[in-house]
Formats: C-alpha cells, sequence, structure tokens
C-alpha cells in the first residue's frame, strides 16, 4: 500500500501517478475525504476518553448522581464514536487498497505494451536454411510436449513436460541455483498456499488481480501466482538491522493462475498456462539502493539468458503495461523464429515500500529509527525461455541441441526421437 502521509502531503502527485497507471484520480479525493472523516473521529474519541479519565478521577472521590450519569453518556458516546470510527477505516482501507503504486517520474508514460520502450537487443538470432518449426511442433513430434493428454486430464492450458523436456526444465533451475547462489542469494522453497490478508499485503489481491487468483474458501488460502507472493512474507512483521541488507532470495515453486485477462491469446500450446514453475528472485534492500538493486537482478538475468545463447531485448515497461506493485518495471523478452517476433519471458520490478508496508518488513537506522525497505523481485526463468530455447536450437533433422551450459545436467547433447 501507499504511504497514507505521502497521499496527504502530495495529493496531487498521486493524483498524477494513479492516472499514468489508469486508475481513476478521483479515488485519491475520495479516499483523503473518508480519511479527514476518520481521523476526525479518532480525535473525538481521544477528547471523550480524556474526559472519561478525568471524571473517573472525581467519581473516585465522590459518587454524585450527575457525574454517574455523565460518565454513562461519555460510555455509550465513545461506544458509538468507536463503532463509526471502524466503519469508517474500513472503507479508507478499501480505498487505499484500490491505489497501485507510484511510477518513477522518469517511468515512459504509455497506455499499453505497445508504448513499451526497447532499450537494447542481444544475441544473434538463428539463420535457418530450412522454415523454422514453432515449439509445441517440435515438442509434440520429439514426444516431450503432450497437451492433448493434459487437456483431457486437466482441460485447457495445462500441458505435460515429458522425458528430456522435464529434464530440461529442471537444467536450467539447476543453472539459475548454481549462478545465484554464488552472487549470495539464500536458496528457499516458499509454500504455494498463502493467508487471504498476507496476500492482500503484498498488493496482489488489488483491483482485477484477485480473479487472477485460484482461492479455496473452506481453508482460507489462496494458491500463489509467483514464488515472490511467498518470498517476501518470509520476514512478515520482522526488522532488519540495517548492516544486514540487502538480503536476497531465490526461490523456486509452481504457480497457479487463472489468465482471467486472456481469453483468446495464446490458447494453443504452453506459453500461458494456468500451472507453471518458475524460479523467482527478491531482494530487501534499504531505500537508497533499489534503483542499483534493479540494474542488478536485470544484469544476472541478462547474464543467465547470454549462458543459455537465447536471442532477447530488454524492454522498459510504460506507465500503462506496468504491475499494480511496481514503480519501474523491465522485461526481457526472448526470440521465436517461428512468429519472427520478440516474446516476454521475465519481469524485473523494483516495488519500493509498497509491499514492505503492506506486509510490515522494516529496517533499524543507525540512530534506531524504523523505516521499510525495499523490495524487488525478477524472474530468473520460467517454462517460457525453454520454449524459446527449442525453437532456436532446433535442427533441419527436427532434433533439439541443448546449449552447452546445461548439457550436464541433461546428460546429452542433442534432444532426437
Amino acid at each position: 500500500m501507499l504511504d497514507v502521509n505521502f497521499i496527504r502531503e502530495n495529493p496531487d502527485a498521486v493524483k498524477e501517478g494513479v492516472e499514468k497507471k489508469k486508475i481513476d484520480k478521483k479515488l485519491v479525493d475520495k479516499f483523503l475525504q473518508l480519511d479527514t472523516t476518520w481521523r476526525g473521529k479518532v480525535k473525538a474519541i481521544d477528547e471523550l476518553k480524556a474526559e472519561q479519565n478525568a471524571l473517573s478521577k472525581e467519581l473516585a472521590k465522590e459518587q454524585k448522581e450527575d457525574l454517574i450519569s455523565r460518565a454513562q453518556l461519555l460510555k455509550q458516546r465513545i461506544s458509538e464514536l468507536e463503532a463509526e470510527c471502524v466503519a469508517a477505516e474500513t472503507k479508507r482501507k478499501e480505498l487505499l487498497n484500490r491505489l497501485p503504486n507510484i511510477p518513477f517520474t522518469d517511468v515512459p508514460v504509455g497506455k499499453d505494451e505497445t508504448e513499451n520502450k526497447v532499450l537494447r537487443e542481444v544475441g544473434e538470432r538463428p539463420k535457418f536454411d530450412f522454415t523454422p518449426k514453432d515449439y509445441l511442433s517440435l515438442g509434440e513430434e520429439l514426444g516431450i510436449i503432450n497437451v492433448k493428454k493434459a487437456s483431457e486430464v486437466s482441460g485447457s492450458r495445462f500441458g505435460y513436460l515429458v522425458g528430456d523436456m522435464a529434464l530440461l526444465e529442471l537444467a536450467i533451475v539447476r543453472l539459475a541455483f548454481d549462478l545465484l547462489t554464488k552472487e549470495g542469494f539464500t536458496p528457499i522453497l516458499p509454500p504455494v498456499m498463502i493467508k487471504p490478508d498476507v496476500y492482500a499485503g503484498m498488493g496482489r489481491l488489488a483491483a482485477d488481480q484477485k480473479e487472477e487468483r485460484y482461492y479455496f474458501p473452506k481453508d482460507e488460502l489462496y494458491l500463489i501466482g509467483s514464488a515472490e507472493h511467498t518470498m517476501g512474507p518470509y520476514h512478515l512483521n520482522e526488522t532488519f538491522e540495517e548492516q544486514n541488507l540487502p538480503r536476497r532470495y531465490v526461490g523456486f515453486s509452481t504457480c497457479f493462475r487463472r489468465e482471467a485477462g486472456s481469453y483468446g491469446k495464446d490458447t494453443k500450446g504452453i506459453f500461458r498456462v494456468h500451472q507453471f514453475d518458475k524460479v523467482e528472485m527478491y531482494s530487501f534492500v534499504h531505500p537508497e539502493q533499489s534503483g542499483e538493486e534493479h540494474l542488478f537482478l536485470l544484469s544476472l538475468q541478462e547474464k543467465l539468458m547470454q549462458a543459455l545463447g537465447i536471442p532477447y531485448r530488454v524492454v522498459e515497461i510504460c506507465t500503462g503495461d506496468m504491475g499494480w506493485t511496481d514503480a519501474r518495471q523491465f522485461d526481457i523478452e526472448a526470440w521465436f523464429p517461428s512468429e519472427e517476433r520478440y516474446r516476454e519471458t521475465h519481469s524485473c520490478s523494483n516495488t519500493t515500500d509498497f509491499q514492505s508496508r503492506g506486509i510490515n518488513v522494516k529496517y533499524k537506522t543507525k540512530e534506531g529509527k524504523k523505516e521499510f525497505v525495499h523490495t524487488l523481485n525478477a524472474t530468473a526463468f520460467s517454462q517460457r525461455p525453454l520454449l524459446s530455447l527449442l525453437e532456436n536450437y532446433q535442427t533441419n533433422e527436427g532434433t533439439i541441441k541443448i546449449p552447452e551450459v546445461i548439457q550436464k545436467f541433461v546428460g546429452k547433447k542433442e534432444i532426437k526421437k
């Protein structure tokens, strides 16, 4: 959530920021009106309680009927105001949760993905002397991807990774963990279920995000959409010592998404699915270091992609396309020869103190003051880069060459029938 004091002191900046993210700026005014009402009730309660305390001292000396009557009226009025205060606070919090994180002022302003800014292209695109096949055709012909059986078992947007494809996924997971642990990241395997209040604190139930989530009412638990969703709350309600920052984790989990807003998109294949595996990086840092940390995480993503030899480009996401919790977002898009275009495979986000405020993660300054840390998250690998790998490393014989860096994990140099 946003800092309430910042909203009070900088309403115009907040309005401008949320409007860039396609949120009605009138919500800011509504929030401030409710905030004023709530603060007024809190002040009134405090004043009445002060009067009640003074009256209690008088009653301790002498039980006068008029004093007793006043005490009863005060108690009733305080009770009424407290109920009103709770109602106002609930509405106020609901509105606060409808305000996204504010983008940095130098983030490209745009309405959607068509206005994202390409920063650089890296790697040489393969040149084939044949028409390259798409990853699904390759996977089905080699018997390593099976969406037909998955459809029979689970429905649409599911797939089986079989044989060498399963080994390829485990190989890139191992590649990511090996590289990132050497960079000081602590490995973690987080839960894939999360409580509603904690999920809301992470900013992942706001706006239309709730439609993306799988929820089990009987258990009051959500399935996570990314490892980061339970990696952040690993330090729920904790305070770091300043000298112990940054704290970095690399986590692996299965992820679950309804893909509610993607009707008709990528219905064929396994690019956009309800269940997938992902390796995620997550950092807790000093606020002054979050910009530097963001570029560091991006550099690690590029290092991993370069290790696999997959052509890619780096894109800075515009305000109208960036995530709800993000103040700045970069994406990496891998080259897909069959489509002759780049497609998003990684995201890298600086969420500033938006998530840490919601899950109450702070650090103690040298002066002993407690402040909210900044948090960042970045994809190391999901299954999507594997799909690009199949296409970029295909041969005229229908085989797939395996990048040298992961051959030791797969146990072979080439995938054949």
